[in-house]
């Protein structure tokens, strides 16, 4: 069975996430959606509200679920039983950081890093970018899946 995680904060979701979930699901038996928990970083929405984003997006699709988790993406891979690590790629930025990660998580265990590239219509989209719509009351539903656009028109 080839599982796969794919880790994040996902503080919000955006749609590029999505996307690469989406393109991700006729490549796996299963992707884990693993919701990172850093105790030193200032999130906008709570692990429930996060959660909760991710659940409500798929909750039609059973090869996706969704968990939070601290520490090394590695351990939790070894974990659950993991043989990949799902990650998506906007930019050259984004690749130089991830294949540095990748490396690492390859030399520590035996996980592999599969690559996606964000679809040319979601490639501006990052989390830190939907915040700072967001905290400015500007349009931000262009860059979020559904669910969390429930939530924050409420």
């Amino acid at each position: 069975m080839n599982k796969a995680i794919f880790p994040g904060s996902f503080d919000p979701i955006t749609l590029g996430h999505e996307d690469i979930i989406q393109r991700g699901i006729p490549l796996f038996d299963e992707i884990v959606i693993a919701i990172g928990v850093n105790a030193e970083k200032k999130y906008m929405f709570s692990l429930e509200e996060r959660k909760h984003f991710i659940e409500e997006t798929f909750k039609n699709e059973p090869k996706v679920s969704v968990i939070t988790y601290e520490g090394l993406t590695i351990d939790l891979c070894k974990k659950i039983n993991a043989n990949f690590i799902l990650r998506g790629l906007r930019n050259p930025a984004d690749f130089e950081f991830e294949k540095a990660i990748a490396h690492t998580n390859r030399r520590l265990s035996k996980i592999e890093t599969v690559f996606l590239l964000t679809a040319a219509r979601t490639s501006y989209i990052s989390s830190s970018i939907v915040r700072d719509v967001i905290r400015n009351h500007g349009e931000y539903e262009m860059l979020v899946p559904d669910a969390v656009r429930v939530k924050l028109d409420k």
